[in-house]
């Protein structure tokens, strides 16, 4: 494991936050316009404390997107002035938690706070140890050429090169073998004459 569970945890969560947006979901759109979709994914990620579950909410978790997306155009030190940012504009307050089944780990907004706020303020938390790590290259943009969605690199050795999205590495193999494909000699072709006879002959 390259993180701590829960670290790994809101890590995913912003990944799958940031890649609602229209620039870096595959598909082109915006995959988060309505409130059943935020509750889908508060309900992925066990977010807790208060909820309005309304229009408003939906507005402000959206507009916390732009920012963290951010995280994914700078390297580590860039990342410092905007986590320290997002610490200060939550008011956090890191305290050690326990709810819902899972062991102690660290809460740094209050439980009553708007869920945007929440989220902006563990996802800031969570980019903290990426970066105490120096684990920062891991923070990346899919490789695809027809995609620009964002990960984090868990992988043991570091070496994945496109997100989960859209099936991307999939979608890039079926396309280099399709290349490969059309570039090689068409089977059962042979050399013409001109080839096979020897200069000057």
């Amino acid at each position: 494991m390259v993180f701590i569970r829960d670290t790994e945890l809101v890590l995913r969560a912003a990944v799958e936050l940031v890649n609602t947006l229209p620039q870096t979901d595959v598909s082109g759109v915006d995959t988060l316009e309505e409130v059943e979709a935020l509750e889908a994914f508060t309900e992925r990620h066990g977010y807790t404390g208060s909820r309005t579950r309304d229009a408003r909410e939906l507005a402000a978790v959206r507009g916390i997107r732009p920012r963290l997306l951010e995280l994914w155009s700078t390297d580590r030190d860039g990342a410092v002035p905007l986590v320290n940012a997002m610490l200060a504009d939550g008011r956090a307050l890191p305290q050690l938690v326990r709810h819902d089944g899972l062991d102690w780990h660290i809460h740094a907004s209050d439980p009553a706070d708007p869920l945007a706020t929440r989220i902006l303020v563990e996802s800031a938390l969570a980019f903290v140890d990426v970066i105490r790590a120096d684990e920062y290259a891991r923070v990346r943009v899919c490789e695809a050429d027809d995609c620009a969605g964002v990960y984090v690199d868990f992988s043991k050795n570091g070496s994945k090169r496109y997100c989960d999205a859209g099936n991307c590495g999939n979608r890039m193999n079926v396309n280099a073998y399709r290349r490969r494909k059309a570039e090689a000699p068409a089977s059962g072709s042979f050399p013409s004459r001109a080839a096979l006879t020897p200069a000057g002959g």
